[in-house]
């Protein structure tokens, strides 16, 4: 188990309060938690923005299966990349749309490339990309 430090910051009272009351409706159980929340965001957005670092991430798309070749584009794309995608999982949201979320793993400059291909391909109406760390570095 790692060994706990304690330390202590000075803030306005105005931000404390809201931070705790944000904390809350977020169902963190004490600042404490909340704060190592804060820290590991930031650590995480330090790695990504070493390019050669290796990270995983999330990649969603919604997108008409009737559009042109699409679902085909798309898969011939994460095929290509077979190497870097752990998962994917296909839903079938109605008639027309589909929404598709692919798990990404490997060095930040490539899956955010990926990701982008992805997210870019004509047809595709909405992606997103979520990025975050493989966890080794954390506590």
């Amino acid at each position: 188990m790692p060994e706990i430090t304690r330390f202590s910051i000075s803030t306005d009272a105005r931000l404390l309060e809201r931070f705790d009351a944000l904390s809350a409706e977020r169902g963190y159980v004490n600042r404490s938690e909340a704060m190592r929340d804060l820290m590991r965001n930031a650590l995480v957005e330090e790695l990504w923005s070493a390019d050669d670092a290796e990270a995983v991430g999330t990649v969603t798309l919604v997108y008409d299966h009737h559009a042109s070749d699409l679902s085909d584009k798309l898969t011939e794309r994460q095929h290509s990349h077979h190497e870097s995608i752990l998962s994917s999982l296909h839903i079938h949201l109605d008639a027309h749309n589909c929404l598709e979320v692919v798990v990404l793993k490997g060095a930040v400059r490539h899956i955010r490339r990926l990701a982008d291909e992805l997210i870019g391909t004509k047809g595709v109406k909405h992606g997103k990309f979520v990025a975050t760390t493989t966890g080794d570095d954390f506590v």
